[in-house]
């Protein structure tokens, strides 16, 4: 696989966080819009080959597809940034301020939002021909996802938005360990297996995705879910995108970090065999 080790990618991680607030804001906004729109298309894929299938184990299967296609072009998602923009402010690299994270971020979440709600869009003109007529199993099953996952956790008040929260801290966890994976390999394939693993995991366990999210959830509105706008912010995408940050860099980028990095071994090490 052409492995590197965790001191060598930790430091690639430092330096993408660098560039990614140093970006240009076309730049930005542009490479988090495909990523939306790349990462929604994979999640109608994966819920298509469930419902088609009945085996939802083979839609997570193959859900990182989507994952995998989008990093190896370079692509941003919201989950990534959360976790490699502040290694560049600990590490106190040169220009690095928490203006420009919270720049970063939000661009990236503009970009993201505007990708998965053109493809929720696309996908719900696709199903319904231009809305004329009944959308089908997959958009009803997509439909249900959003009243579920918005709804079916109000109904717990409080215990159910730190349920969000935690698992939104779950799958950040998994999909930072993908967003790693692309950097520990310095060839394609093992790039891919890098990433995929965490991503399966992430989605067969329904861990909460802010990113995936901003797809499933508008395009089950579009279908006729049961659920308000209000509703999908406060009940799921608002506790999501603080438990994947909280998650992200919590346990994938500050415990690599400062094991790898602020305290890790300051003089080079012979490779054991």
């Amino acid at each position: 696989m052409s492995y590197l080790i965790p001191s060598e990618f930790v430091t690639k991680m430092v330096d993408a966080g660098e560039s990614k607030i140093f970006m240009a804001t076309k730049d930005t906004l542009i490479r988090a819009f495909m990523a939306g729109a790349i990462l929604a298309l994979a999640a109608v894929f994966a819920v298509t080959i469930a419902v088609q299938t009945g085996v939802f184990l083979l839609g997570a299967i193959l859900f990182p597809v989507g994952f995998c296609m989008l990093y190896l072009m370079g692509f941003d998602l919201l989950t990534g940034v959360f976790v490699l923009c502040p290694l560049a402010l600990l590490d106190k690299r040169p220009g690095v301020t928490v203006k420009g994270v919270l720049r970063n971020w939000g661009l990236v979440f503009l970009g993201n939002f505007a990708g998965a709600l053109t493809v929720a869009f696309m996908m719900a003109f696709i199903f319904s021909y231009g809305f004329n007529t009944d959308p089908g199993a997959v958009a009803a099953k997509i439909a249900t996802i959003g009243e579920a996952r918005t709804l079916g956790y109000a109904e717990y008040g409080v215990a159910g938005w730190f349920t969000i929260f935690i698992r939104g801290m779950l799958c950040n966890w998994m999909v930072s360990l993908g967003v790693v994976g692309a950097m520990i390999s310095t060839n394609v394939s093992g790039k891919v297996i890098a990433m995929w693993m965490p991503i399966f995991l992430f989605f067969y366990m329904g861990f909460e995705h802010s990113v995936v999210n901003m797809f499933l959830f508008p395009f089950g509105i579009i279908m006729g879910g049961e659920f308000s706008v209000m509703d999908y912010f406060i009940w799921n995408e608002i506790p999501t995108a603080l438990g994947n940050l909280v998650g992200g860099l919590a346990f994938t980028g500050l415990t690599l970090y400062s094991t790898h990095v602020r305290t890790g071994a300051k003089r080079p090490v012979k490779a054991v065999a």
